[in-house]
């Protein structure tokens, strides 16, 4: 055994890297790292794939029976050993290692000083024995086992689960609102930086204990007061702020969820309480219902298909049909009225009534034969038939719209008559109708038996000029 080295300097700084790297390991509970020196960690994920890649080539190198350069052997050991260190200190930003970071860690460390092993072996020439080549080996399962830890710190322990084992169960009829609701969201948006393995800010987003006990920046949750409830101040700042939740990089929460969170924290962020035993008027209702509605494109998925060529040929200069996603089979349909009123082409989209999802009659002659068409839309959620000479009679029919949550009926000759027909809408959430012959009595009834019902009756002068403006561009 010869010790053949030119590069002393590489021997020492070797040597000195992993007893350093040993001692930080060893000696971890008492070591208390300066504030540059912890800065030096957040290089870490900067620099960790440098030496993976030259390992690994110095590796096939070495299996395959061919010389391992000298130069890439020593620059791969001393980054990996940089690497390793590097981690070191970004670890010791968090207080509470959970069981992911720890494995991440020591096997980050393990290839550093196999990788150290092998080039004190290779520098006495022992480098072509078959121990040499079980370190080798050795060395690949650590780079596997260290890359699948530290991937599921970084995203989260189902990072690498199939798409199907990651789908959210279904949100119940009556949801418990942290359970079913918040969770939901933290889990999404938040837990992957705030879980036992991956504890940021000393903060678990894990259950409502931990919630409630916050992190080291103050009150996460304060029961009554979202204003001051540090969530929530987190998530309104501006997105280049290096305090905003979730950072940048990461899925942000939409308006949606940060308004539930916003309501829940502020009606005393309670742990048990359901969605029926809210008021009807409440906020948090409509915020809930609208996250419980599934996916449209999912919803969509079992509309019957319908070719390109169909759309085309149904289509003309004064009905245009459009679908609502890409590769969906959902359609939007829009009618002008031409110079001479035909209904032919209104009657021939019968062939594809059960896809028509959106439909706007505004403004033409129609009567009962057009709405037959109308009618076998069942599946219908958007329909406009403002200006239209329309009465109770033929207005009636909507009931079997169940899917209905959004009608533009004003300056239409109904009555009161056909505030029954409105009222047994499940779904409908939008309604326009002034210029109507329906009375005040009727509107408040109507609102009194559907309080989630947004009624727009003409009071609202801005809604309507957006409404008649719209109106005279088509």
């Amino acid at each position: 055994m010869t010790y053949t080295s030119k590069n002393r300097w590489a021997d020492y700084w070797v040597l000195a890297l992993s007893v350093f790297l040993v001692f930080c390991l060893v000696f971890e509970p008492y070591i208390e790292l300066p504030s540059l020196v912890s800065w030096l960690g957040r290089w870490h994920p900067l620099v960790l794939h440098f030496p993976i890649v030259l390992l690994l080539m110095a590796i096939f190198l070495g299996l395959t029976g061919k010389k391992v350069p000298n130069l890439l052997l020593t620059v791969g050991v001393l980054s990996a050993l940089v690497t390793a260190v590097s981690g070191f200190f970004l670890g010791k930003e968090t207080p509470v290692k959970g069981e992911l970071l720890f494995w991440h860690q020591w096997l980050g460390a393990g290839v550093a000083l196999f990788a150290a092993l092998w080039y004190a072996l290779s520098q006495v020439q022992l480098d072509q024995k078959i121990y040499t080549k079980g370190i080798q080996v050795i060395m690949i399962g650590l780079v596997a086992l260290a890359g699948h830890y530290g991937g599921m710190v970084t995203h989260g322990e189902d990072f690498l689960a199939l798409p199907m084992e990651k789908q959210q169960e279904k949100i119940p009829e009556n949801p418990i609102i942290y359970k079913d609701i918040v969770s939901r969201i933290l889990d999404d948006k938040c837990v992957s930086c705030h879980n036992p393995n991956k504890q940021k800010g000393e903060l678990l987003m894990t259950n409502l204990a931990e919630l409630f006990k916050g992190g080291k920046s103050g009150n996460t949750l304060v029961p009554g007061e979202p204003e001051q409830s540090e969530l929530i101040r987190r998530l309104h700042l501006p997105m280049e702020d290096e305090e905003r939740m979730p950072p940048e990089g990461k899925t942000p929460l939409n308006d949606n969820e940060i308004a539930i969170l916003e309501r829940w924290i502020a009606l005393g962020a309670s742990g048990s309480q359901r969605l029926d035993e809210l008021d009807k008027n409440e906020s948090l209702v409509a915020l809930v219902k609208e996250m419980m509605v599934p996916d449209p494109v999912e919803k969509w998925s079992k509309l019957p298909t319908v070719a390109d060529s169909t759309l085309k040929n149904l289509s003309s200069d004064y009905l245009t049909i459009e679908r609502l996603a890409s590769n969906s089979d959902a359609l939007s349909v829009d009618i002008y009225l031409a110079p001479e009123y035909d209904p032919k082409p209104i009657m021939n989209l019968k062939r594809v009534a059960k896809n028509i999802i959106e439909l706007d009659l505004s403004g033409l002659p129609i009567g009962q034969d057009e709405m037959t068409l109308v009618f076998a839309c069942h599946n219908l959620e958007w329909l406009e038939l403002d200006k239209t000479p329309l009465t109770d009679r033929e207005i009636e029919n909507l009931i079997n719209l169940k899917n209905l949550s959004f009608l533009k009926i004003y300056e239409t000759p109904i009555t009161d008559l056909s505030i029954s027909t409105f009222k047994d809408l499940p779904n409908l959430k939008s309604l326009y109708l002034w210029g109507t012959d329906i009375s005040d009595r009727a509107l408040a009834g109507l609102r009194k038996s559907n309080p989630g019902l947004l009624i727009n009756n003409g009071i609202n002068g801005d809604t309507k000029a957006f409404f008649l403006a719209t109106d005279s561009i088509k």
